[in-house]
């Protein structure tokens, strides 16, 4: 049976906390245009996301659960009048127990992704958005469960089209392990991230996305369809966004999670 680990708990206090901190209240323009911006992965905005993921029914016996906190800073840079370079980082903190029998649990940093897009500053003529570079994999892992072992590199890139209120596009990589420990498992993944945002003028967004990988080495789909409210407001003199939201694993692995899981997201806001 799952169960809830105890020292995730003050992790949940603070994100709910900040949750509560909040008030309803109508949307200044400026909200309203970072609420917009939020749907743009390579929009120019410093941009700091606490991302908080559960999942559970993980292994071949359906015991395992795990929550990952993702951090995740996203920081533009401007390379001249044309061009931005955009840095988005992912770190995960893991707490896991179970993921297959014999185990037990494990708590600490998994790998980190680090993908650069060099986008252009204006849209095509045609109204895309987009940003393309390289990712990298770094074997961060505190734990041999926590991490590939592995060092990987590949493509990533963004497309989308923000027209009136609605945001529609994709994000996806591809990464390949080119060093690392020789006994662990190569990566050959594909990640595909289509996304579908509607943003209101109250700076409400409505996002369905899916977060899906394909393992060329083991021919397996995961894929998770995922709902998302957010709201971007203002606690004091920080501006954030505030998100939540459920997914549901259509297909998954032997060894992945299945059934519903969950996401919150505080977001901090840093508009320039």
């Amino acid at each position: 049976m799952s169960r809830t680990r105890h020292h995730v708990a003050p992790i949940c206090a603070v994100l709910l906390g900040a949750t509560a901190a909040t008030t309803p209240a109508l949307a200044t323009e400026s909200e309203q245009e970072l609420a917009r911006q939020l749907t743009n992965p390579v929009a120019a905005l410093i941009s700091v996301p606490l991302q908080l993921n559960y999942n559970s029914n993980i292994g071949p016996v359906d015991d395992g659960e795990q929550w990952v906190l993702n951090l995740q800073p996203v920081i533009p840079f401007s390379l001249n009048d044309d061009w931005n370079l955009i840095s988005r980082t992912i770190l995960p903190i893991v707490d896991q127990s179970d993921i297959f029998p014999g185990a037990g649990s494990q708590s600490g940093i998994g790998d980190t992704v680090q993908s650069v897009f060099f986008s252009p500053k204006a849209p095509t003529a045609d109204g895309w958005i987009w940003g393309a570079g390289p990712v990298f994999l770094l074997p961060t892992g505190s734990d041999d469960l926590l991490t590939t072992d592995k060092w990987g590199i590949g493509p990533t890139g963004v497309a989308l089209r923000q027209q009136g209120q609605w945001t529609v596009g994709v994000l996806a990589n591809h990464i390949w392990s080119f060093a690392g420990e020789s006994a662990r498992d190569d990566i050959n993944a594909t990640f595909i991230q289509p996304f579908m945002s509607f943003t209101t003028p109250t700076a409400w967004t409505y996002t369905l996305q899916s977060e899906s990988t394909y393992d060329w080495e083991g021919s397996d789909w995961q894929i998770p369809v995922r709902g998302v409210v957010s709201k971007v407001t203002r606690v004091g003199n920080q501006l954030m966004s505030v998100a939540g939201g459920v997914n549901y694993w259509v297909q998954s692995t032997d060894r992945g999670p299945e059934g519903w899981g969950f996401r919150f997201t505080v977001t901090l806001l840093f508009p320039r």
